[in-house]
């Protein structure tokens, strides 16, 4: 009979070529557990998905609650399922006036798709602007706007009518005109090493949209949630999208994700055609119980106002060793970036084998994330950091 490392070799579609893999059988709060015994801690949260760490007691109640009463009935409006509108009306409490009206779907992506649509259906324009060094999804709509050439060159021909700028550049805000159907931007660029927004930067792109009558969509699939120290990164500047995009940590582990805007904006969807975007599965009543379950705990907890405090226990003690050239933090999520690449891969090495899980970046060779759950405690970071800090000040590369 064959091993689940044998068919996982044989059998699983994968994204990139696994030598090693490990088999986890159980995870619990920061902790994962494979068939070895072995513990390993989880600095990434599955990228930004296990934001509640894992398996909390109160999503998982949630959970088998809701699969005690049903699961998929259908998702084309046709019936009021308590979930769906229970986290809707939750998340419109917890949002800006223009942003009440949630179409669920499944992932980050799906959500960007939907975002794309509904611009293009609101405004009637073609033109899509997006940003260097961005990362919005791998479905072939998503990839179009994706700031790397190098991962979707093998993928051509895309969606046509895109425009790319670099993110913080305010003279290149120019280029956005009345052609432009929506800008769609990262308050916070994840993959290109957590760049943060100059000041006044999205304030003017905001101006730039309003005067040329292009939506505005925000990218929080990555940094919503509490990551940041607030629930949407946007609110650290106080713009507010045409639409929002959202996923990952939205279902508390479970898979779901959302695009948002104002009612009128949604009903364009209804009409002309009808069913102008469907999903067979977006606002599953199990996902959708687990992510009502998981913003609770995030309110409940505070565990959002203890993001930015927990992050800076890593930045402090990292930033003073000799081969860290910077860091940056937003919140509980951080970049920390080294002398060189060939540093990174000696460090990242080591990590793996003291089974510690952090992550790369796509688009920055020279950093390495850290994003460990939010309800991670102090005297963990502090035990962490004992196994992080010898590890990175003696490498010898």
């Amino acid at each position: 009979m064959l091993t689940n490392r044998q068919l996982f070799s044989l059998h699983l579609g994968l994204p990139a070529v696994v030598y090693n893999p490990v088999e986890i059988v159980s995870a619990k709060g920061i902790y994962l557990y494979d068939d070895q015994g072995n513990t390993y801690v989880d600095l990434v949260s599955g990228v930004s998905v296990s934001n509640l760490g894992h398996l909390h007691p109160r999503v998982v109640n949630a959970i088998k609650d809701q699969l005690d009463r049903y699961m998929h009935v259908m998702v084309y409006g046709k019936f009021v399922q308590s979930p769906q509108v229970k986290l809707a009306a939750r998340l419109a409490g917890l949002l800006p006036d223009k942003l009440q009206s949630v179409y669920f779907v499944n992932s980050g992506s799906e959500a960007i798709e939907g975002a794309i649509k509904l611009a293009k259906r609101v405004t009637g324009r073609t033109e899509m602007v997006s940003f260097k060094n961005a990362y919005h999804g791998g479905t072939a709509g998503t990839l179009s706007l994706l700031g790397s050439e190098t991962l979707k060159n093998a993928f051509r021909p895309l969606l046509p009518d895109t425009r790319m700028l670099d993110f913080n550049q305010l003279d290149q805000l120019e280029q956005i005109s009345e052609r432009t159907a929506c800008v769609i931007i990262e308050p916070i660029q994840a993959e290109a090493g957590i760049i943060l927004p100059n000041p006044g930067y999205l304030a003017a792109l905001r101006k730039k949209c309003d005067v040329t009558g292009a939506m505005l969509v925000f990218d929080e699939i990555q940094m919503g949630f509490g990551r940041t120290g607030r629930l949407f990164a946007f609110e650290h500047e106080g713009v507010v999208p045409d639409i929002l995009c959202i996923a990952k940590a939205m279902g508390g582990g479970m898979p779901i994700g959302a695009f948002i805007s104002s009612r009128d904006n949604m009903l364009s969807l209804t009409h002309h055609p009808e069913l102008g975007h469907i999903t067979t599965f977006g606002g599953h009543p199990v996902s959708c119980a687990a992510s009502l379950a998981a913003i609770e705990v995030l309110i409940d907890e505070r565990l959002i106002e203890q993001a930015d405090e927990k992050g800076k226990l890593f930045a402090d003690s990292l930033i003073r060793l000799r081969h860290v050239t910077a860091i940056r933090q937003a919140g509980l999520m951080l970049a920390v970036e080294l002398e060189s690449e060939a540093i990174l891969d000696d460090i990242m090495k080591k990590f793996s084998e003291n089974r510690i899980i952090v992550d790369r970046f796509l688009f920055n060779s020279k950093s390495f994330r850290i994003a460990p759950p939010l309800n991670i405690e102090k005297s963990e970071i502090l035990k962490i950091l004992e196994i992080l800090i010898p590890i990175i000040d003696t490498t010898n590369i």
